[in-house]
């Protein structure tokens, strides 16, 4: 089928390994084979005159690593391997595609950091990048968030005013007559604290989602220059510092997730400027201060701070005033996290210790040794007393009976 362009088989049973052939059909724009139970690895051998443009396979049983050779295919715009069983670090080489808008690699066996790379403009097209629940680590990716253009500048709608969505135009020859038709990808995503099928993908639906890994460090100040941002979620990582005041310039934000890090510092006022923010959570983190209020902060519930025992001010239930005294210094003499142990081993440690010292001092005054410190803690050691025992010999002169 060499003028094939378009194969949709999603949703199906459909099971065993992908053909490798799929890989080499030239004319190929849209491969979707998502929601089966298929298994193996991924096509491997994609050619270099591949015109791929969607690549669905999320939803499956794939095993593997990424090919390189999908690199290949320069026209591709959105790679979905949501949900399988990849083992791979990132594959830093899909940055080279230029019109790459929606990469979805949630929910693998994915891991390592995801490297700084030297590319001037890394991801030129993305607008959904989604790599949550993996294990991906060490600092976020500066140079990805830095120079992502999509997210700066995507249009918000057409100029006529509706809605832009992605689409791949496919051409047809039928009884002679020659014509366009238009296929609209499709993505599952998660925001807002909610999972949404995007059965049509918006332009302006801009989403980085890094959720549920192992990155650590400081959230980048550059992340408020993504002006396009509609939906940000770095929960349940291991972030450390300050919530950037940055943040505060992106007037399109709707959802924004921070939870379950180990965030410091106070909730940066310059956040009430989000007037698009439907909803924030910030929960299980260590800020402190006082609540920001106004616009958008007076709508949000006690869900969204909890866990942050040092936060004050509404909807919190605690009331901000003067700071409580600081424990006393015993207090933190017996700290665990101070010093690795609690009381419990110091008290054996010391009841051990008098035991064995006041059966030391017993045998030390018992012997009698070392002399001068019996003589410190006891009396004058009593002298010896030899008894002389008079022999009597018997002589030849002695009294016989």
């Amino acid at each position: 089928m060499n003028s094939l362009q378009m194969l949709n088989l999603e949703h199906n049973k459909l099971t065993g390994i992908i053909p490798q052939c799929l890989a080499n059909l030239s004319s190929l724009q849209v491969l979707d084979l998502q929601m089966n139970r298929f298994y193996g690895s991924l096509p491997s051998n994609f050619s270099k005159s591949c015109e791929l443009e969607t690549l669905n396979l999320n939803d499956n049983q794939l095993e593997g690593y990424f090919p390189k050779s999908l690199s290949h295919c320069k026209n591709l715009q959105v790679l979905n391997l949501r949900n399988n069983k990849l083992v791979d670090k990132f594959p830093d080489w899909l940055q080279i595609l230029q019109y790459l808008k929606v990469l979805v690699l949630r929910d693998n066996k994915l891991h390592g950091p995801i490297a700084n790379l030297k590319i001037k403009h890394p991801f030129p097209s993305l607008i959904i990048f989604d790599i949550s629940g993996n294990n991906f680590s060490g600092p976020l990716p500066k140079a990805y968030l830095k120079c992502f253009e999509a997210m700066n500048t995507v249009s918000q709608v057409n100029n006529d005013g509706s809605l832009s969505y992605m689409e791949t135009i496919l051409g047809y020859h039928v009884d002679n007559a020659i014509g366009n038709a238009s296929y609209y990808d499709s993505v599952t995503v998660t925001t807002k604290g909610n999972k949404m099928a995007l059965v049509k993908i918006p332009t302006m639906f801009v989403s980085i989602d890094f959720s549920r890994n192992q990155f650590e460090g400081e959230i980048l100040d550059v992340i408020g220059e993504l002006d396009a941002l509609k939906g940000l979620n770095l929960s349940h990582n291991r972030l450390t510092g300050h919530i950037p005041q940055s943040i505060g310039k992106l007037t399109n934000l709707e959802s924004l997730d921070f939870s379950s890090n180990m965030l410091t510092g106070v909730v940066p006022a310059e956040l009430t400027n989000l007037i698009s923010l439907e909803v924030i959570n910030f929960s299980n983190n260590h800020l402190v201060g006082e609540i920001p209020q106004g616009q958008q902060f007076d709508t949000f519930s006690y869900d969204s701070y909890e866990g942050n025992l040092r936060l004050c001010g509404f909807p919190l239930s605690k009331k901000c005033g003067p700071e409580e005294p600081s424990p006393p210094s015993a207090n933190k003499f017996w700290s665990d996290e101070k010093f690795g142990f609690g009381w419990k081993p110091v008290a054996i440690g010391y009841g051990c210790g008098t035991v064995f010292g006041v059966g030391l001092g017993y045998c030390v005054l018992l012997i009698g040794k070392p002399r001068w410190l019996v003589m410190i803690f006891g009396d004058q050691p009593k002298r010896r007393v030899t008894r002389k025992t008079r022999v009597r010999r018997r002589t030849h002169g002695s009294t016989r009976n």
